[in-house]
This record gives structure tokens, sequence and C-alpha cells, in this order.
């Protein structure tokens, strides 16, 4: 008899370890960290157009392409507070420490005119291997070349990079910042910096490293702050290089979002891309799970409108037509902007026919 009970606490046991497990089987595949938010734009798919209005501040996106602003649609409509230009490091320091700002003023004084205003984008990286943001006076041994080609997934060229994690080439860009605020604080409206996500391992410069990669962007945004102590200041912060989130978490994006806080710059990223686990689970989630007072943009930029990114293997900007039997997604977005992200700026990219057929009639407040 005794040894019956035995069994039959040995049996009892070994259910309940089986039932354990499987509930934690279940609870792990139900609860999928990565896919936290993999339905939360479902709430806002009943958005409707014409949007209402809120307190975003609406301002298009025109890339390096800044003669486009001459006669555009956007001027004539009160949604849209201005325009956000992309200017290369290059250009404005043709030489070194000789600064020419020229195409800047033209810009702010077209705009001016019709009560428009400008947010600059300062390119220091690109996305095109045949083109190089950086001065050619970086590209020596003095700043160790200064950029370097970034590559994407397959392996293929996909443009160049900066060297953010170079000092000299940070003072260097320091100084540029200082002269652009000194000419332009507190007249254009604001000024970020580029998306954080490169594709450089140290495989490719022995110099580079994660933890001097993300004091570099943070010693960057300092100095973006003290140039531009009245203007809107912001940085793209999207991805990190050897980070992956949520499962490799090592601190990287959430330090660079508490410093933008601390400090007074603000946060957001590129490609509001709503149903993308790596967009949902990197600046998108840190914008919705943080507590801001620091503004908060997000924009929305090539392919978005039909959601696809310019990073895309199998799209191709420049070939799209558009798609004749798309559905509208620019009210969900917005809804999903203001109300998920709540966000401050919203930059929505001047493609056609994307922009006049489907931005235009939304935000006609």
């Amino acid at each position: 008899m005794k040894d019956d009970v035995v069994n039959l606490e040995y049996l009892f046991s070994k259910v309940i370890l089986l039932v354990t497990a499987l509930f934690y089987v279940n609870l792990i595949v139900g609860q999928n960290p990565s896919e936290k938010y993999k339905n939360a734009y479902k709430k806002y798919e009943d958005a409707k157009c014409p949007v209402l209005q809120d307190s975003i501040r609406h301002f298009v996106y025109f890339s390096r392409d800044r003669e486009s602003i001459r006669n555009h649609s956007f001027l004539k409509h009160s949604a849209f507070k201005g325009a956000q230009i992309m200017y290369a490091w290059k250009d404005l320091e043709p030489n070194k420490g000789f600064y020419d700002f020229a195409m800047i003023r033209e810009d702010i004084e077209y705009l001016k005119k019709h009560d428009k205003k400008l947010f600059i984008q300062l390119q220091d990286i690109t996305f095109n291997p045949k083109y190089i943001a950086a001065p050619t006076y970086l590209l020596s041994s003095e700043y160790d070349q200064g950029a370097i080609m970034q590559y994407n997934d397959a392996g293929e060229p996909d443009g160049w990079v900066t060297k953010r994690w170079n000092k000299k080439v940070r003072e260097r860009f320091a100084l540029l910042l200082k002269a652009l605020g000194k000419e332009f604080d507190g007249i254009i409206e604001g000024i970020n910096l580029q998306e954080t996500a490169i594709e450089v391992k140290q495989e490719d410069d022995s110099t580079f490293s994660e933890s001097n990669y993300v004091q570099g962007i943070k010693e960057n945004m300092l100095a973006l702050k003290q140039a531009f102590p009245i203007s809107t200041t912001m940085i793209y912060a999207n991805f990190i290089p050897g980070e992956w989130l949520p499962f490799d978490d090592k601190g990287y994006l959430r330090s660079i979002y508490s410093y933008g806080e601390s400090i007074g710059v603000g946060l957001g990223g590129p490609d509001l891309m709503v149903t993308r686990k790596a967009q949902l689970n990197h600046a998108l989630a840190q914008m919705h799970e943080g507590r801001f007072t620091v503004p908060l943009g997000i924009a929305i930029q090539d392919g978005n409108y039909i959601g696809k990114t310019g990073a895309d293997i199998d799209y191709n900007e420049e070939e799209d037509k558009g798609e004749r039997a798309r559905k509208n997604i620019v009210p969900m977005l917005h809804a999903f902007a203001k109300d998920f992200l709540k966000v401050n700026y919203m930059f929505w990219v001047n493609q056609e026919p994307y922009f006049n057929d489907d931005v235009l009639p939304c935000l006609t407040f």
C-alpha cells in the first residue's frame, strides 16, 4: 500500500511538471515579446479622411530636392507648417572652416513669403554608394578617411557613413553645428540629425565599436542642443548596430532616448511602418513606452504610403508610379502617430502620386 502511494505521488508530480511545462510553453508562444505591438495599428484602421486639426505640426519632406518647394501645392494649405529639407555636410562646408549657407538662406526666404517655416535635416550619411555626404577634406588620413562604405544584408554597397565614432570627425561636425546655430537658431523651425541606423562592424573598421558609436551619437546630440537652444532639435534614433530589440537589448537605443530627454533633444525616426516588427520594436516602441517632455517626431518616407521602405529589396521608389487599387492609409498613419506615439511633428514625404492624391485630401484643415 505504501508503495502504491509513493507511485501515485510520483505520477502526480510528473503530471504537475508536464502541465506546468505546457503552461509556460503556451505562455511564451502567446506572449512573444517581438510581437507585442503587431496588432496595435488595427485600432486605427477605421480612421477616415478628412483628418481633424490637432496639435501636431505637419511638414512636407523634400529630401535634397529643395527646388521642388517652388510653387508646390503645400504652400497654399494651412495644415502644413513648412518644409523639411536635407542639406549635405559637404555642401554646407565645401572647404575646411569655410561655410556656405546660401541654399538655406534662400529656402528660408522663399518659405517665409508663404508663411511657412524651414526644418533642416543635416545629412552626414547616404544610402547611395555613388554619393558621399562628408566634405572632401575629411576623407584624409588626418580624419582616418572620415567615412566608410556600408553594405546591406545582401553584401552589396549601400551608401557612405561618416565616422561618427571618430573624435576628430565629431569635432568638425560640432563646429558646423555651431556655425549653423549662430545664424539660424530661432529663425528655423528646427533641425534634426539623420537616423542612427548604419551597417558597420568592427571587421569593417578596427576603430569602430558599438559603445564608441553610441557615445559619439550622444556627443553629436549635445553639440546640436548647444548650438540650437531655441529652435527644435531632434535626432532620428531608430536602430543601433550590434543590438536587436527586444531579444538582444544592450540598452543602446534606450540610452539615447533617455539622454535626449535629459538634455532637451527631441526624438523620433524615419519610416512610419506600423505593421513591421523591426520598426515597432525599436523607435516606435521607445516613443510609445516612454514619457517625454521633448518633442517627438515621425517621418513618412518613400514607400511608407503603401507599407514599403526605400531599403526593401522588392521596392524601388523611382519606379513607383502609384498602386491604383491601394487603400489610402494616411488617416490610419496619422491616428497611429497621434494616439500611439503621441508625436509633436509629422514629416510627410513629397512622393507622388501619394502626396497629392492621399495626403492633401486628408489634411485639409
